[in-house]
């Protein structure tokens, strides 16, 4: 089994935005590809996602899963022609967005459906639970009467004792009216969400959609294959935008500053024709693995340096100028409080390490 994990990418330039600021990138997609064993890689995805929000302290999350499979059978048992299959699924994936009543409207008067068949339909996209919901499904006398269904259901019972094993079952729900819409989905479909709080409800709208999904797509790539080759796949995806923009609207919410930047260092000067010292004091600090960055000028003005550090939030200056240079030291300077200390040139990188671990 492989696992992947949220990598980090630091570039020390951007062509689009203020120059010398590193950029963060998150490689965020997951696949697993191969034959194994029902359900083990499936499980696996949940757990990863499990894993990727609690780390960022979104822990009121809650991951919606279902089987296409599932979808299909329940289709067909409550009546609806397979020739509008795909599209009444279309119709229940915008119940995250709205009513069942509207939903049902779309389905007889858009759809085609008579309001029977959307009833029944109903009866079961307003279900959602845990691994009993899975046993009381497997008992339905409508659904336990096709097969296609049966198997997705067996796959779900699996899954939900994988999930117990993984501590993360209490995460996880059996929702009927996820649909995801892609037809490319052949098994298990699942995604993550992050249900308003009473407080949220009252104020500010921070409903994004999901902030994570996912499912089996086993038919994929033999799409792309010359030959035809089915390779069984499993994946998922993290919308790291999503993902941000709550993180800082919770953030304002409770008073605290949303950085800009991840720097942790501007090297600075008040001196013309002092790029070469900058740029040799940088890179020491690039070598030691501390984020740093200073304008692109050979003679930039120190008060917009300044100003720049204190409207991205970052922490630390380094200044350099002629006397620094002759007396052998840099002037380091705590923006919030605006305190200077000199600091010995040859030990600039000890101390910047020493502040940045206490912070």
């Amino acid at each position: 089994m492989k696992r992947y994990h949220v990598g980090k990418v630091w570039r020390r330039e951007s062509p689009t935005v203020a120059q010398g600021r590193y950029r963060e990138f998150c490689q965020c997609d997951f696949d697993i590809a191969g034959q194994f064993d029902p359900m083990i890689p499936d499980a696996e995805c949940l757990k990863i996602i499990s894993e990727i929000l609690s780390g960022l302290r979104l822990e009121n999350f809650l991951i919606k899963v279902n089987d296409r499979r599932i979808i299909d059978g329940m289709f067909a048992v409550c009546g609806v022609p397979e020739s509008k299959f795909r599209a009444i699924c279309s119709s229940v994936d915008k119940l995250d967005k709205m009513s069942w009543t509207d939903v049902r409207h779309e389905m007889v008067a858009k759809r085609g459906l008579t309001p029977e068949v959307a009833d029944r339909i109903g009866d079961y996209v307003q279900c959602r639970g845990g691994a009993s919901l899975v046993e009381q499904m497997f008992q339905d006398p409508r659904l336990s009467q096709n097969q296609q269904a049966l198997e997705g259901l067996r796959d779900l019972k699996l899954l939900f004792e994988y999930l117990t094993l993984f501590g993360i079952a209490e995460k996880v729900s059996f929702d009927l009216s996820l649909a995801r819409g892609l037809d490319y989905y052949t098994g298990v479909i699942y995604e993550a969400v992050l249900p308003k709080t009473p407080a949220q409800a009252q104020g500010e709208s921070l409903n994004v959609g999901s902030v994570a999904a996912g499912g089996r797509y086993d038919g994929l790539v033999a799409m792309f294959d010359p030959k035809g080759h089915k390779v069984p796949c499993v994946g998922l995806s993290i919308g790291v935008e999503r993902i941000f923009y709550i993180v800082e609207q919770r953030m304002k919410t409770v008073g605290e500053s949303v950085r800009v930047t991840e720097t942790q260092v501007f090297v600075a000067t008040p001196q013309k024709n002092f790029l070469r010292e900058r740029l040799k004091l940088i890179a020491e600090l690039w070598d030691a693995g501390i984020k740093a960055e200073m304008q692109y000028k050979n003679n930039p003005k120190l008060l917009s340096q300044l100003h720049y550090c204190e409207h991205t939030g970052i922490p630390l200056v380094v200044i350099i100028g002629e006397q620094e240079l002759k007396d052998g030291i840099v002037k380091l300077r705590s923006v919030a409080s605006r305190e200077e200390v000199h600091v010995k040139r040859k030990d600039i990188v000890i101390e910047i390490q020493k502040r940045l671990s206490e912070s």
